[in-house]
């Protein structure tokens, strides 16, 4: 739903918390529809290969590059306003994944989505990330738990040092450090990539399904390599600015270029 939003006041509290969920984003008919997108990419049969990519979770990456109509989410008004805002123009969009949580996973490690990047913390913003729920977020089905300000902390202070090293959290303390975010399907968590999270333990007999969109600051490496997931006759199919997130795009003067052009020019050959 393409409700006028407050993005100051979003990106304050972003910028204060950490997070901030805004509900009803998506209506029925879109969570439908975007449910049908993924489910041909879900064959139950392609799990994680660890404790962090979930060896009960399906996860569907380079949505972008998988059908066009993923482009529409990337740039949807309630949420890339927010992310321009706290990062600037000529943001990238740095990784785009369907995360389908099955019974029986157990808690993701704690982590950050910024911790790629070797900038001293606390640090401004250079990422953020958003969780759409195209289930419903619940203790029990593995809704994604957050540390409320923990994107201010410093490079000493982390869920890891407080539970363990090995980022194996006990689960008594790592219940009480972390707040399950709970929100119904077709609402959106936008957050720092400096805030500690994790996806939850399902204890539900349901999976539970969401769509991960994160964005970055132009001069950042993309955690996805998203021009080898969508070339140029791809990326044809894209609206213009989909395209820019992408990679199909310079920082002035010239950072990004292809053989000394710009990289439309490549669309424009296809």
């Amino acid at each position: 739903m393409n409700q006028p939003i407050e993005v100051d006041t979003l990106a304050a509290k972003i910028t204060k918390d950490g997070y901030v969920v805004l509900p009803d984003v998506l209506s029925g008919d879109e969570i439908k529809a975007l449910k049908a997108l993924i489910q041909p990419h879900l064959q139950s049969d392609l799990f994680g290969r660890n404790d962090f990519e979930g060896e009960k979770t399906e996860r569907v990456y380079g949505l972008v590059g998988c059908d066009p109509a993923f482009g529409a989410f990337t740039e949807h008004p309630n949420i890339l306003p927010i992310a321009e805002h706290i990062l600037g123009e000529n943001i990238l969009l740095t990784a785009n994944q369907a995360v389908n949580i099955h019974p029986g996973e157990s808690p993701q490690p704690f982590h950050n989505d910024d911790v790629f990047y070797r900038v001293p913390r606390p640090h401004d913003m250079i990422s953020v990330s958003t969780i759409w729920a195209l289930d419903d977020f619940t203790d029990e089905n593995g809704g994604t738990q957050i540390v409320p300000g923990s994107h201010l902390w410093g490079d000493d202070s982390n869920p890891e040092s407080m539970i363990d090293s090995t980022l194996v959290a006990d689960a008594r303390e790592a219940d009480a450090l972390a707040t399950t975010v709970t929100m119904k399907a077709g609402s959106v968590v936008v957050f720092s990539g400096s805030l500690w999270h994790r996806g939850g333990r399902n204890q539900s007999d349901q999976t539970r399904l969401a769509m991960i969109v994160q964005y970055c600051a132009p001069w950042l490496r993309q955690i996805e390599n998203l021009m080898l997931s969508v070339p140029p006759e791809k990326a044809k199919a894209l609206s213009p600015r989909v395209r820019e997130m992408v990679g199909y795009s310079v920082l002035e003067p010239f950072m990004g270029h292809v053989a000394g052009v710009h990289p439309r020019r490549l669309i424009e050959r296809v």
